[in-house]
């Protein structure tokens, strides 16, 4: 399907009849979260054949679940990992052309209650700046106790010696992950939601495709490719484990995991607890995390938390601890603290860290936002780790690495540092709609535990 096409082909039945045909694909890609569906932009815009297939919907798992910001990390710039963040800062700015109907600058404002805050850390926020450079969205700012309460008028007054203002960018994490998928197919790649991988085929070792099965109906799909990469986020280990039993590696023991889960809590409250089209970061809680209430849809997000997780449910609770967490945090900052029964929504994400070898997993705060790539001796191509806001760079890493092992051939890469996402055409509109209407009445129990009273994993 060539790009500049109005139509995409929406049709269930369709897509899995192309999915049937006796093809051979450049690229297949397991995981449609943001890694994999920007591994299928960026492969799709070189001209490769490319195929994804996705066990649930699009965006379902972490990459819906998110902060809705799209930063360079404050966080990451206090733990010296420069270098993430200086990529993350150009790439936020990247992502706000190509996306400006899905991401637009925020600004946010941190309060100091101690005489030393805002001098220390409005000094690390004009690092900040400098790190963006030409990409930055808007210049640090010192303000008085009378100005950062006239842009937070919610922020506890007792005790405010005054501000830092700096600015980010906050995006629709969902419809941005759609919005990659429609441009993808626009380029030819078909996508498939609701098919799960299976097991890898090889040739002479070496993998060759892969098995998928349609969620819906059971029936298997073969799917032949020179390339596989996994992109299945918390759940790459699993692709990993079935590559050790079966590829080049099948005689050695089996392959360690490289993900530590970690999970994410965010709560939803009323927009009266902020009052402010301005976010609050605050960049030290009490036991060391970031904190941040911001402004989205009316309401506002409260969070997050940075807590090890052993299993990977597809439908994660928040821990009582984690909620108690973030409703007391936010009452040391708010001038109206926020209670369990405020709370309006909970949704719950797990970031795929990459663990040092040996790690422990006790604790999850210091591992690194950095993304990793994996090529094994069979050619099984894994990434994980890495942030909303590098999916871009992400992608063009990944087929980097492909290239290098000579999986597929070598094109000009860049082509999505100034390509356009797709917004949402007609034609699709009532498609779209309808196939919204069934997924909310098939996971309509499951949404139910995310509204009014919030679950709790007992564990």
């Amino acid at each position: 399907m060539a790009i500049g096409q109005t139509q995409l082909m929406t049709c269930r039945p369709d897509l899995m009849a192309r999915l049937a045909q006796d093809a051979s694909y450049d690229i297949a890609i397991v995981g449609g979260g943001a890694t994999g569906l920007g591994v299928a932009l960026d492969a799709a815009a070189r001209g490769f054949s490319v195929v994804l297939v996705e066990s649930d919907d699009f965006a379902k798992g972490t990459s819906s679940r998110s902060t809705k910001l799209v930063h360079g990390g404050v966080r990451y710039l206090a733990q010296g990992n420069i270098s993430l963040v200086r990529e993350a800062l150009h790439e936020r700015t990247t992502l706000l052309n190509n996306a400006p109907h899905l991401a637009q600058p925020l600004p946010f404002i941190m309060p100091s209650y101690h005489w030393w805050e805002t001098p220390f850390y409005g000094v690390g926020l004009k690092l900040y700046d400098a790190l963006a450079g030409k990409a930055g969205l808007g210049k640090t700012e010192f303000l008085s106790r009378s100005e950062t309460l006239a842009q937070l008028p919610m922020a506890l007054p007792e005790g405010l010696k005054g501000g830092v203002k700096y600015w980010d960018g906050q995006f629709n994490d969902a419809r941005l992950a759609i919005a990659l998928a429609r441009t993808a197919a626009l380029h030819g790649a078909l996508l498939v939601n609701y098919c799960k991988a299976g097991d890898l085929l090889y040739s002479e070792g070496k993998i060759s495709g892969l098995l998928c099965h349609d969620v819906l109906t059971g029936q298997p799909y073969r799917i032949n490719a020179r390339c596989v990469v996994n992109a299945a986020g918390v759940w790459v280990d699993e692709l990993r484990q079935k590559d050790s039993v079966s590829g080049a590696d099948a005689q050695r023991a089996g392959t360690q995991a490289i993900v530590a889960p970690s999970q994410g809590v965010h709560l939803v409250v009323d927009r009266e607890f902020l009052d402010s089209n301005v976010g609050l970061m605050v960049p030290k809680t009490a036991d060391g995390r970031v904190l941040f209430a911001v402004p989205w849809l009316g309401k506002v997000i409260l969070g997050t938390t940075d807590t090890p997780r052993s299993d990977l449910a597809r439908e994660p609770l928040p821990f009582k601890e984690e909620i108690e967490f973030i409703l007391s945090e936010s009452a040391r900052y708010l001038r109206r603290a926020p209670q369990r029964a405020d709370v309006k929504s909970v949704w719950v994400g797990l970031r795929p860290l990459v663990k040092p070898q040996k790690e422990d997993g006790e604790s999850t705060q210091g591992l690194s936002r950095e993304h990793t790539v994996l090529v094994s001796r069979s050619g099984l191509v894994t990434v994980t780790g890495g942030k909303w806001t590098t999916y871009r760079a992400m992608a063009e890493d990944v087929l980097a690495h492909c290239v290098d092992r000579r999986l597929i051939d070598r094109r000009p890469s860049g082509i999505t540092v100034k390509l356009k996402l797709r917004r949402r055409g007609r034609s699709t509109r009532s498609v779209n709609r309808r196939a919204f209407i069934r997924m909310a009445m098939k996971n309509r129990s499951s949404w139910a535990c995310q509204v009014g009273e919030p679950r709790c994993a007992t564990g």
